[in-house]
């Protein structure tokens, strides 16, 4: 069982990593699909702009990466915390 610090600890490193990764998502779908649009479509991925792209699908396969990166992270939050959730619910240890 957590104490009240490490408790607080924890959700301070979540809270943290759960901001960059917003920060990062809302750069890629503001910034590449709005703001940057007309400068990335000078640029080309398999003939489609890439300005275009990011606006339409590129977000999105970030938006997915991001989660996966956050899964990956906060079990290794996790592990480091002593916090067996997972378990718990699987196996019901």
């Amino acid at each position: 069982m957590l104490d009240a610090d490490q408790r607080r600890e924890y959700w301070r490193r979540n809270v943290r990593l759960m901001s960059v990764l917003l920060v990062i998502w809302a750069l890629v779908s503001f910034g590449a699909g709005i703001i940057f649009v007309d400068p990335l479509n000078n640029l080309s991925i398999f003939g489609i702009p890439l300005g275009f792209w990011f606006a339409q699908q590129g977000s999105i396969v970030v938006f997915v990466l991001l989660i996966a990166f956050y899964v990956w992270r906060m079990d290794k939050l996790d592990a480091e915390f002593g916090i067996e959730e997972y378990d718990q619910e699987v196996h019901g240890h």
